[in-house]
Protein backbone atom coordinates (compact mmCIF):
# COMPACT_ATOMS: atom_id res chain seq x y z
CA UNK A 1 0.00 0.00 0.00
CA UNK A 2 1.69 3.31 -1.26
CA UNK A 3 1.72 6.79 0.69
CA UNK A 4 -1.39 7.89 -0.52
CA UNK A 5 -3.98 4.83 -0.09
CA UNK A 6 -2.56 5.16 3.76
CA UNK A 7 -3.09 8.85 3.86
CA UNK A 8 -7.03 7.99 2.15
CA UNK A 9 -7.23 5.08 4.65
CA UNK A 10 -6.75 7.05 7.48
CA UNK A 11 -8.93 9.86 6.58
CA UNK A 12 -11.80 7.50 6.50
CA UNK A 13 -11.28 6.33 9.64
CA UNK A 14 -10.80 9.81 11.26
CA UNK A 15 -14.03 10.42 9.53
CA UNK A 16 -15.83 7.53 10.90
CA UNK A 17 -14.89 8.15 14.03
CA UNK A 18 -16.17 11.96 13.76
CA UNK A 19 -19.88 10.64 12.82
CA UNK A 20 -19.93 8.40 15.49
CA UNK A 21 -18.97 10.71 17.68
CA UNK A 22 -21.49 13.33 16.33
CA UNK A 23 -23.88 10.33 16.10
CA UNK A 24 -23.63 10.01 20.22
CA UNK A 25 -23.90 13.42 20.96
CA UNK A 26 -27.15 13.91 18.89
CA UNK A 27 -29.31 10.40 19.89
CA UNK A 28 -33.18 10.06 19.03
CA UNK A 29 -35.10 11.31 15.78
CA UNK A 30 -36.12 14.42 15.53
CA UNK A 31 -39.65 15.48 14.41
CA UNK A 32 -40.19 18.71 12.57
CA UNK A 33 -43.09 20.82 12.03
CA UNK A 34 -43.27 23.57 9.08
CA UNK A 35 -45.50 26.08 10.89
CA UNK A 36 -45.22 28.55 8.01
CA UNK A 37 -44.27 29.23 4.87
CA UNK A 38 -40.97 27.29 3.83
CA UNK A 39 -37.97 29.59 4.56
CA UNK A 40 -39.74 31.80 7.04
CA UNK A 41 -37.26 30.41 9.93
CA UNK A 42 -40.57 28.55 11.60
CA UNK A 43 -39.70 24.84 11.89
CA UNK A 44 -40.76 23.87 15.29
CA UNK A 45 -37.94 20.81 16.13
CA UNK A 46 -39.10 18.39 18.73
CA UNK A 47 -36.51 15.19 20.15
CA UNK A 48 -38.74 12.77 20.65
CA UNK A 49 -36.97 11.13 23.29
CA UNK A 50 -36.65 14.07 25.54
CA UNK A 51 -40.61 14.81 25.16
CA UNK A 52 -42.57 15.16 28.46
CA UNK A 53 -45.50 12.32 28.91
CA UNK A 54 -48.98 13.50 29.61
CA UNK A 55 -49.29 12.94 33.71
CA UNK A 56 -52.22 10.80 34.21
CA UNK A 57 -55.34 12.89 34.94
CA UNK A 58 -57.44 11.29 38.23
CA UNK A 59 -60.93 10.28 37.31
CA UNK A 60 -63.04 11.75 39.68
CA UNK A 61 -64.15 10.86 42.88
CA UNK A 62 -67.64 10.46 41.91
CA UNK A 63 -69.91 11.12 39.66
CA UNK A 64 -70.89 15.21 39.40
CA UNK A 65 -74.15 15.85 40.60
CA UNK A 66 -77.04 17.32 39.53
CA UNK A 67 -77.35 20.85 39.98
CA UNK A 68 -80.37 22.03 42.58
CA UNK A 69 -81.39 21.82 45.81
CA UNK A 70 -79.90 23.33 48.76
CA UNK A 71 -76.84 26.03 48.91
CA UNK A 72 -73.80 25.38 50.17
CA UNK A 73 -74.30 28.84 52.31
CA UNK A 74 -77.57 27.14 53.72
CA UNK A 75 -75.92 24.07 55.00
CA UNK A 76 -72.70 24.76 56.15
CA UNK A 77 -71.50 27.71 58.16
CA UNK A 78 -68.14 30.34 56.64
CA UNK A 79 -68.64 29.68 53.37
CA UNK A 80 -67.38 32.62 51.87
CA UNK A 81 -66.63 31.98 48.15
CA UNK A 82 -68.70 29.35 47.07
CA UNK A 83 -71.84 29.78 49.15
CA UNK A 84 -74.37 30.08 46.14
CA UNK A 85 -73.14 26.64 44.97
CA UNK A 86 -75.15 23.70 45.73
CA UNK A 87 -74.81 21.49 48.26
CA UNK A 88 -74.40 18.54 46.70
CA UNK A 89 -71.99 20.32 44.00
CA UNK A 90 -70.16 21.88 46.70
CA UNK A 91 -69.19 18.25 48.56
CA UNK A 92 -68.34 17.23 45.16
CA UNK A 93 -65.49 20.12 44.77
CA UNK A 94 -64.21 19.31 48.31
CA UNK A 95 -63.65 16.13 47.15
CA UNK A 96 -61.53 17.13 44.34
CA UNK A 97 -59.59 19.66 45.56
CA UNK A 98 -58.88 16.94 48.86
CA UNK A 99 -57.62 14.20 46.03
CA UNK A 100 -55.95 17.13 44.07
CA UNK A 101 -53.86 18.88 46.88
CA UNK A 102 -54.35 17.05 49.89
CA UNK A 103 -51.92 13.97 51.34
CA UNK A 104 -53.45 10.87 51.05
CA UNK A 105 -53.15 10.51 54.56
CA UNK A 106 -54.80 13.89 56.04
CA UNK A 107 -57.40 14.19 53.02
CA UNK A 108 -60.11 17.03 54.70
CA UNK A 109 -57.86 17.35 57.56
CA UNK A 110 -55.35 19.05 55.88
CA UNK A 111 -57.31 22.27 55.69
CA UNK A 112 -60.35 21.74 58.19
CA UNK A 113 -60.34 20.61 61.57
CA UNK A 114 -62.43 18.18 61.79
CA UNK A 115 -64.32 19.10 64.98
CA UNK A 116 -65.07 21.88 63.40
CA UNK A 117 -65.03 22.11 59.79
CA UNK A 118 -65.99 25.95 59.69
CA UNK A 119 -63.14 26.46 61.99
CA UNK A 120 -60.35 29.07 60.05
CA UNK A 121 -57.92 28.22 62.17
CA UNK A 122 -55.68 26.10 59.82
CA UNK A 123 -53.58 28.60 57.46
CA UNK A 124 -54.19 26.08 54.66
CA UNK A 125 -58.04 26.53 54.37
CA UNK A 126 -57.58 30.21 54.22
CA UNK A 127 -54.78 29.63 51.44
CA UNK A 128 -57.02 27.72 49.84
CA UNK A 129 -59.76 29.81 49.80
CA UNK A 130 -58.10 32.86 48.33
CA UNK A 131 -56.79 29.91 45.42
CA UNK A 132 -60.19 28.98 44.84
CA UNK A 133 -60.86 33.00 44.04
CA UNK A 134 -57.77 33.10 42.17
CA UNK A 135 -58.71 30.22 39.82
CA UNK A 136 -62.27 31.13 39.05
CA UNK A 137 -60.48 34.43 38.34
CA UNK A 138 -58.19 33.19 35.89
CA UNK A 139 -60.52 30.89 34.05
CA UNK A 140 -63.12 34.30 33.42
CA UNK A 141 -60.53 37.10 32.92
CA UNK A 142 -57.24 35.57 31.24
CA UNK A 143 -59.09 33.19 28.96
CA UNK A 144 -57.08 35.00 25.93
CA UNK A 145 -54.41 32.78 27.76
CA UNK A 146 -56.02 29.51 29.05
CA UNK A 147 -58.58 29.79 26.31
CA UNK A 148 -61.46 26.90 26.37
CA UNK A 149 -59.66 24.66 28.26
CA UNK A 150 -59.18 26.76 31.66
CA UNK A 151 -57.39 25.76 34.33
CA UNK A 152 -57.93 23.84 38.55
CA UNK A 153 -56.15 23.08 41.25
CA UNK A 154 -54.50 19.73 39.76
CA UNK A 155 -52.84 22.05 36.73
CA UNK A 156 -50.09 23.01 39.39
CA UNK A 157 -50.56 20.86 42.18
CA UNK A 158 -50.50 17.56 40.44
CA UNK A 159 -51.49 16.11 44.05
CA UNK A 160 -48.89 17.92 46.47
CA UNK A 161 -49.63 20.40 48.92
CA UNK A 162 -46.91 22.95 47.37
CA UNK A 163 -46.26 22.79 43.52
CA UNK A 164 -43.27 21.11 42.42
CA UNK A 165 -42.44 24.33 40.58
CA UNK A 166 -42.17 27.95 42.11
CA UNK A 167 -39.85 30.42 43.09
CA UNK A 168 -39.00 33.21 45.65
CA UNK A 169 -37.30 36.67 44.97
CA UNK A 170 -33.28 35.93 44.78
CA UNK A 171 -31.17 37.03 48.20
CA UNK A 172 -28.38 38.38 46.08
CA UNK A 173 -26.26 36.62 49.08
CA UNK A 174 -22.95 35.03 47.76
CA UNK A 175 -22.40 32.18 46.61
CA UNK A 176 -21.67 29.50 49.02
CA UNK A 177 -17.96 28.22 48.99
CA UNK A 178 -17.46 30.50 45.63
CA UNK A 179 -14.68 32.82 45.88
CA UNK A 180 -16.48 34.80 43.07
CA UNK A 181 -18.96 36.66 45.63
CA UNK A 182 -22.33 37.74 44.74
CA UNK A 183 -22.97 35.81 41.11
CA UNK A 184 -26.41 37.82 41.03
CA UNK A 185 -28.55 34.63 40.49
CA UNK A 186 -25.96 33.80 37.21
CA UNK A 187 -23.51 31.09 36.41
CA UNK A 188 -25.77 28.48 38.18
CA UNK A 189 -26.79 25.83 35.29
CA UNK A 190 -30.05 26.49 36.87
CA UNK A 191 -32.83 24.79 35.85
CA UNK A 192 -34.99 27.78 35.56
CA UNK A 193 -33.09 29.03 32.98
CA UNK A 194 -32.92 25.69 31.13
CA UNK A 195 -29.46 24.89 32.47
CA UNK A 196 -28.09 27.83 31.16
CA UNK A 197 -25.35 30.21 33.03
CA UNK A 198 -28.16 33.05 32.28
CA UNK A 199 -29.88 34.76 34.87
CA UNK A 200 -33.11 33.77 36.51
CA UNK A 201 -33.95 37.36 37.91
CA UNK A 202 -35.59 38.42 35.30
CA UNK A 203 -38.61 36.40 37.38
CA UNK A 204 -38.73 39.05 39.75
CA UNK A 205 -38.58 41.48 36.87
CA UNK A 206 -40.68 39.96 34.61
CA UNK A 207 -43.38 37.75 36.57
CA UNK A 208 -43.49 39.73 39.53
CA UNK A 209 -42.45 43.50 38.77
CA UNK A 210 -43.81 44.99 35.19
CA UNK A 211 -40.04 46.07 33.41
CA UNK A 212 -39.80 45.88 29.91
CA UNK A 213 -38.80 42.53 28.63
CA UNK A 214 -37.76 43.94 25.10
CA UNK A 215 -34.19 44.38 24.23
CA UNK A 216 -35.29 44.85 20.56
CA UNK A 217 -32.84 47.77 19.00
CA UNK A 218 -31.07 48.62 16.19
CA UNK A 219 -27.56 49.03 18.20
CA UNK A 220 -25.74 46.66 20.47
CA UNK A 221 -25.56 48.87 23.50
CA UNK A 222 -27.39 51.80 24.89
CA UNK A 223 -27.33 55.09 22.92
CA UNK A 224 -25.56 58.12 24.31
CA UNK A 225 -29.13 59.07 25.76
CA UNK A 226 -29.76 56.52 27.96
CA UNK A 227 -32.31 54.90 25.42
CA UNK A 228 -32.12 51.52 24.55
CA UNK A 229 -31.18 48.05 26.71
CA UNK A 230 -28.07 46.79 28.75
CA UNK A 231 -26.23 43.51 27.63
CA UNK A 232 -26.90 42.43 31.41
CA UNK A 233 -30.69 43.45 30.60
CA UNK A 234 -30.37 41.38 27.51
CA UNK A 235 -29.26 38.14 29.61
CA UNK A 236 -32.22 38.46 31.52
CA UNK A 237 -34.81 38.93 28.97
CA UNK A 238 -33.03 35.97 27.23
CA UNK A 239 -33.12 33.65 30.57
CA UNK A 240 -36.79 34.29 30.93
CA UNK A 241 -37.22 32.97 27.35
CA UNK A 242 -35.22 30.05 28.18
CA UNK A 243 -37.08 29.03 30.96
CA UNK A 244 -40.51 29.46 28.73
CA UNK A 245 -38.99 27.48 26.05
CA UNK A 246 -38.26 24.44 28.60
CA UNK A 247 -41.17 24.99 30.25
CA UNK A 248 -43.52 24.50 27.19
CA UNK A 249 -41.18 22.26 25.14
CA UNK A 250 -40.60 24.24 22.55
CA UNK A 251 -38.25 26.02 20.87
CA UNK A 252 -37.77 29.83 20.14
CA UNK A 253 -40.29 29.04 16.35
CA UNK A 254 -42.98 28.11 18.91
CA UNK A 255 -43.72 32.06 18.88
CA UNK A 256 -41.62 33.86 17.09
CA UNK A 257 -39.87 34.11 12.90
CA UNK A 258 -36.46 33.71 13.04
CA UNK A 259 -35.90 36.01 10.35
CA UNK A 260 -37.17 39.16 12.92
CA UNK A 261 -37.67 38.05 16.40
CA UNK A 262 -39.08 41.58 17.27
CA UNK A 263 -41.49 41.81 14.63
CA UNK A 264 -45.02 40.98 15.68
CA UNK A 265 -46.43 41.00 12.15
CA UNK A 266 -44.14 37.89 11.26
CA UNK A 267 -44.55 36.00 14.59
CA UNK A 268 -47.20 33.28 15.02
CA UNK A 269 -50.51 33.29 17.08
CA UNK A 270 -48.56 31.68 20.26
CA UNK A 271 -46.70 34.74 20.66
CA UNK A 272 -49.69 37.04 21.68
CA UNK A 273 -50.99 34.25 23.79
CA UNK A 274 -47.58 34.17 25.53
CA UNK A 275 -47.97 37.97 26.03
CA UNK A 276 -51.40 37.34 27.93
CA UNK A 277 -49.54 34.36 29.71
CA UNK A 278 -46.64 37.16 31.39
CA UNK A 279 -49.47 39.31 32.58
CA UNK A 280 -51.46 36.64 33.88
CA UNK A 281 -48.28 35.24 35.73
CA UNK A 282 -47.42 38.37 37.14
CA UNK A 283 -51.36 39.09 38.38
CA UNK A 284 -51.66 35.60 40.12
CA UNK A 285 -48.13 36.55 41.68
CA UNK A 286 -48.89 39.85 42.72
CA UNK A 287 -52.66 40.09 43.21
CA UNK A 288 -52.98 36.27 44.84
CA UNK A 289 -50.06 34.81 46.14
CA UNK A 290 -48.09 38.04 47.93
CA UNK A 291 -51.83 38.88 49.70
CA UNK A 292 -50.98 35.91 51.37
CA UNK A 293 -47.61 36.71 53.07
CA UNK A 294 -49.20 36.96 56.50
CA UNK A 295 -50.80 33.79 56.82
CA UNK A 296 -48.08 31.74 55.64
CA UNK A 297 -45.88 30.25 58.03
CA UNK A 298 -42.49 30.79 58.50
CA UNK A 299 -41.55 27.43 56.83
CA UNK A 300 -38.88 26.14 54.20
CA UNK A 301 -41.51 25.09 51.68
CA UNK A 302 -43.96 27.96 51.44
CA UNK A 303 -41.68 31.11 51.86
CA UNK A 304 -38.58 31.73 50.25
CA UNK A 305 -35.09 33.25 51.91
CA UNK A 306 -36.60 36.71 52.24
CA UNK A 307 -40.02 35.69 53.93
CA UNK A 308 -42.16 36.48 50.79
CA UNK A 309 -44.63 33.45 49.57
CA UNK A 310 -43.21 30.95 47.07
CA UNK A 311 -44.74 32.29 43.60
CA UNK A 312 -45.45 30.97 40.22
CA UNK A 313 -44.02 30.85 36.76
CA UNK A 314 -44.41 29.30 33.43
CA UNK A 315 -42.99 25.75 34.63
CA UNK A 316 -45.55 25.26 37.52
CA UNK A 317 -48.13 24.99 35.09
CA UNK A 318 -47.14 23.61 31.94
CA UNK A 319 -44.67 21.43 32.96
CA UNK A 320 -42.94 20.85 29.77
CA UNK A 321 -45.66 20.92 27.73
CA UNK A 322 -46.87 23.79 25.29
CA UNK A 323 -50.34 22.76 26.79
CA UNK A 324 -50.81 21.79 30.68
CA UNK A 325 -51.65 18.34 31.00
CA UNK A 326 -51.86 17.54 27.21
CA UNK A 327 -54.65 20.19 26.81
CA UNK A 328 -57.13 18.33 28.51
CA UNK A 329 -59.63 20.52 30.12
CA UNK A 330 -60.94 18.97 33.94
CA UNK A 331 -63.37 21.80 33.99
CA UNK A 332 -65.98 19.45 33.04
CA UNK A 333 -66.32 18.04 36.37
CA UNK A 334 -65.32 21.38 38.38
CA UNK A 335 -67.59 23.80 36.39
CA UNK A 336 -67.73 25.56 40.17
CA UNK A 337 -64.21 26.93 39.32
CA UNK A 338 -65.12 28.69 35.20
CA UNK A 339 -65.97 32.10 37.25
CA UNK A 340 -67.31 33.63 40.20
CA UNK A 341 -70.61 32.31 41.32
CA UNK A 342 -73.34 34.64 42.94
CA UNK A 343 -73.33 34.35 46.74
CA UNK A 344 -76.16 33.02 48.80
CA UNK A 345 -78.37 35.18 50.22
CA UNK A 346 -80.78 34.65 53.09
CA UNK A 347 -84.57 34.77 51.96
CA UNK A 348 -85.61 38.79 52.17
CA UNK A 349 -82.14 39.91 52.40
CA UNK A 350 -80.35 41.95 49.86
CA UNK A 351 -80.47 40.40 46.44
CA UNK A 352 -77.41 38.01 45.68
CA UNK A 353 -74.26 39.40 43.72
CA UNK A 354 -71.18 38.15 43.08
CA UNK A 355 -68.99 37.13 44.88
CA UNK A 356 -66.16 39.75 45.44
CA UNK A 357 -62.82 39.00 43.48
CA UNK A 358 -59.86 41.01 43.52
CA UNK A 359 -59.70 42.71 40.01
CA UNK A 360 -57.38 41.22 37.45
CA UNK A 361 -55.28 43.17 35.48
CA UNK A 362 -56.90 45.69 33.38
CA UNK A 363 -56.34 44.22 29.31
CA UNK A 364 -58.66 43.74 26.83
CA UNK A 365 -60.12 40.19 26.38
CA UNK A 366 -58.82 39.98 22.42
CA UNK A 367 -56.31 40.62 20.62
CA UNK A 368 -55.10 40.70 17.18
CA UNK A 369 -52.05 38.37 17.00
CA UNK A 370 -50.64 39.87 13.66
CA UNK A 371 -50.80 43.73 14.21
CA UNK A 372 -47.55 44.91 15.35
CA UNK A 373 -47.06 45.99 18.77
CA UNK A 374 -43.78 47.98 18.92
CA UNK A 375 -44.39 48.97 22.63
CA UNK A 376 -45.12 45.55 24.02
CA UNK A 377 -43.29 44.72 27.19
Amino acid sequence: MNRIDLTRTALMAVGGLGIMMLGGCEPGPKQTTQNGYRGAGLDQIVDVRHMIKTAAIPDAPYPLPPDGGPKAGETYQNVKVLSGLSTERFNHLMAEISQWIAPPEQGCAYCHNPENMASDEKYTKVVARRMLQMTQAINSTWSPHVQKVGVTCYTCHRGNGVPAYKWALPTGAPHPGSILGNRHDQNELSPDAAYSDLPTTGFADYLYGSNNIRVYGTTALPKYDGTGASVQTAEKTYGLMMHMSKALGVNCTFCHNTQAFGVWNLSRPQRATAWYGIRMVRDINNTYISSLKSVFPDNHDRKGPLGDPYKVNCMTCHQGQNKPLGGVSMLAQAPALWGPIPAFVKPGAASAAATPVAPASPVPLAMNATAAKPAMK
